[in-house]
């Protein structure tokens, strides 16, 4: 879904484990759907961890945790690795996620999420460990992720990083465009220059 970011503060949903592949994220089964519907594939997001197979939420798995929510998803290492597929953004972004940390994204996933307004934030392995152990401790703590300044701080140490992003992804993302949005934006341009060629 398309949203500008800007400051994006909220409690944080941890999955401490690494190398999460894009087929545990989506099966490779929902990559025949024939929809693009957000809520289709964030429905089956971490399908095979979150429900049996007579489609009952498996207790003990961190999604089907009332203690924890929110917007921001805080994983291990090693995020998104495997296939290409750009599902798996899907199910990501469908299921209300806007923001990812980790200390390693795959490249192509970590592309493929911020092509669909989920904002993968790199952060160091001490950085993310204290994470994990803040929400542990208290799955309320909060995190923000400032956008425009690219710093994310955990709000229960007041320890903040700086996190890298592409500058054309960070414009896109706090004005809510897409490769398309961003291309019509400057039709004008465009359009004057192919007239002068």
């Amino acid at each position: 879904m398309k949203q500008k970011f800007d400051i994006i503060e909220s409690t944080c949903v941890p999955l401490p484990l690494e190398n999460v592949d894009t087929d545990q994220i989506i099966p490779a089964r929902f990559l025949k759907a024939t929809t693009r519907d957000e809520k289709f594939f964030g429905d089956n997001l971490f399908r095979d961890w979150r429900f049996d197979a007579q489609g009952n939420p498996k207790p003990g798995f961190v999604l089907n945790d009332p203690r924890y929510g929110g917007c921001i998803l805080v994983a291990g290492k090693n995020f998104g690795s495997g296939s290409s597929r750009e599902h798996a953004a899907w199910a990501i972004a469908g299921y209300g996620f806007r923001v990812v940390i980790s200390s390693f994204f795959a490249d192509i996933h970590k592309n493929n999420e911020l092509n669909n307004f989920v904002l993968p934030v790199v952060v160091s392995e001490d950085f993310l460990s204290e994470l994990f152990a803040s929400i542990q401790a208290d799955p309320s703590v909060k995190v923000r992720v400032d956008v425009p300044a690219q710093t994310v701080t955990n709000l229960a140490t007041m320890r903040s990083e700086h996190f890298e992003i592409n500058a054309y992804k960070k414009y896109c993302l706090m004005n809510a465009l897409d490769d398309i949005d961003y291309l019509l934006e400057h039709k004008d341009k465009i359009e004057k220059f192919e007239q002068s060629r």
